[in-house]
């Protein structure tokens, strides 16, 4: 085997490794987000709406939909249970009242910022051994693969 394809095979073993670890992390964090949304009346795709609503303004059903890879009808039932507990609301647009955005409410924005640091006090206990520079480091990381597969 020439130096070139046993190169290869490491950097293939690494990138098995990496992937394996990432969809661990992946499944123990949504757990983990499962269970502090145990506590709140909302379910995890409810959640997910909301962050997007909160992270990105008022947006419409079928923007919704997109941005949750949603049929139309399931994210319309999403909305509607989430109004029914008024954490968003429906408000038609003035120049065209065939559109309708939707917006989150302050129970719903509580609720979201409430669940977000309890995550991020998660986070932060998981990283209580690593050190400041490790921080740094595994945070530039996580930014450049996000950009990169943006």
């Amino acid at each position: 085997m020439t130096e070139d394809n046993l190169n290869r095979r490491h950097d293939l073993e690494r990138v098995a490794f990496m992937e394996k670890e990432l969809r661990y992390i992946s499944g123990i964090i949504k757990q983990k987000g499962r269970e502090i949304l145990n506590s709140y009346t909302i379910t995890p795709p409810q959640f997910v709406a909301l962050q997007w609503l909160f992270e990105h303004g008022d947006m419409t059903i079928g923007d919704l939909s997109n941005k949750m890879f949603l049929a139309f009808s399931t994210t319309t039932d999403l909305v509607d249970r989430m109004e029914k507990n008024d954490l968003v609301v429906r408000i038609r647009e003035e120049q065209d009242r065939r559109v309708v955005r939707i917006k989150l409410l302050k129970e719903g924005e509580r609720i979201i910022e409430e669940v977000i640091k309890k995550r991020q006090d998660y986070l932060e206990a998981v990283l209580e051994d690593f050190s400041e520079e490790e921080v740094e480091q595994f945070s530039s990381l996580l930014e450049k693969m996000h950009i990169n597969m943006k």
